[in-house]
């Protein structure tokens, strides 16, 4: 007890948003101060056992340029844990770089998770967080923090719309009252609408490309529906057929027609959501419309298809990035006042 007193005044409390592409860090009193590739490179070492070889952005620059020896793991899939000692020993990182030191680092950390997740999915992710050093956990569902982060008056009687689309699920949720009225999370988001493009490239053109390809290809000429003047991109990869690399030019329009069904699921998601909404808080998004979070409502065009398909107010957060850490950062700012949202 007097430990966990002692290593609390050497801690800062903090937020972590876990997410399948990035993990961001709010730091109480300090606002986001991380924001890294949720990526880890193991080495394999025959009389050394597996050891870390980097994490986060040093570790991305590795996917798919790695001898055997070395993997680049990514150890979020979906929005949950799916290699708990990887996300352990990444998690462990972070903190010992916020902390600058490895011994009475003992913070209190709020964790986001899936509206969707399991119980046995939830546990993994608390323990990770204590395995790492963390003195107190509590975890807070990904939507209501989006909400927080975009300032909506959640603790209000009146209903607030958010979408939060990130690298491995898209979390659509209605909060009124600082409850989920409604909530939806879809296993469908960033890395779908990325194997997309890659799935396509190779049908069309017998074209190879890996994962940092196909994201930048949807960074740069991406839309979510088609637009008056086709852009155009180099994209180099491995022929299927002759084995050898090779560049072909992709037009804006074929990435829209690739990445159809990802966006039509997230589409359709919102539709759904709206149906289940109450009357009297439907009324309230009539109003207020929508917003828009996470690194996928970046994709151009994304909140115009949704305009026109739900005939609604649709708005995208101002940093979309990191509005659900933020959100989850203020309840530590804002304890007394957000504390029933929080998941103890």
């Amino acid at each position: 007890m007097f430990f966990d007193r002692l290593s609390g005044l050497f801690s800062n409390d903090m937020a972590i948003d876990l997410g399948t592409a990035n993990t961001l860090v709010y730091v109480r009193g300090k606002g986001v101060i991380l924001s890294e590739p949720s990526v880890v490179a193991v080495k394999t070492d025959l009389k050394r056992g597996p050891r870390i070889v980097a994490v986060g952005t040093d570790a991305k620059k590795m996917l798919g340029r790695t001898p055997e020896n070395i993997k680049a793991i990514r150890p979020m899939k979906d929005g949950v844990i799916a290699d708990f000692e990887v996300t352990e020993v990444m998690l462990k990182h972070f903190i010992f770089r916020i902390h600058k030191r490895r011994y009475l680092v003992k913070p209190r950390i709020v964790v986001c998770i899936p509206s969707g997740i399991t119980q046995v999915e939830m546990r993994a992710v608390r323990e990770a967080a204590k395995s790492a050093g963390a003195r107190e956990v509590f975890l807070v569902e990904e939507p209501i923090a989006a909400a927080i982060g975009a300032h909506l008056p959640i603790t209000e009687p009146t209903s607030s719309m958010i979408v939060d689309i990130g690298g491995g699920t898209t979390e659509v949720a209605v909060i009124s009252m600082s409850d989920v009225v409604y909530s939806k999370s879809l296993r469908v988001a960033g890395d779908k609408i990325d194997n997309a493009i890659i799935r396509y490239v190779k049908q069309k053109y017998s074209l190879l490309i890996g994962e940092r390809t196909s994201e930048l290809i949807k960074m740069m000429i991406g839309s979510a529906c088609h637009m008056r003047e086709d852009s155009m991109i180099e994209v180099k990869g491995r022929d299927l057929i002759a084995g050898i690399p090779r560049i072909i030019a992709l037009r804006s329009g074929e990435v829209t027609d690739a990445i159809a069904e990802p966006v039509r699921a997230i589409v359709e998601t919102i539709k759904t959501a709206l149906e289940q909404t109450p009357p009297e808080l439907a009324a309230d998004i009539v109003d207020k419309g929508i917003v828009l979070t996470g690194g996928g409502s970046l994709l151009k065009n994304l909140d115009e298809v949704i305009r026109r398909e739900t005939s609604l107010p649709v708005a995208v957060a101002d940093d979309p990035l990191s509005t659900v850490v933020v959100g989850s950062g203020l309840v530590f700012d804002n304890f007394d006042r957000f504390k029933d949202v929080l998941i103890k």
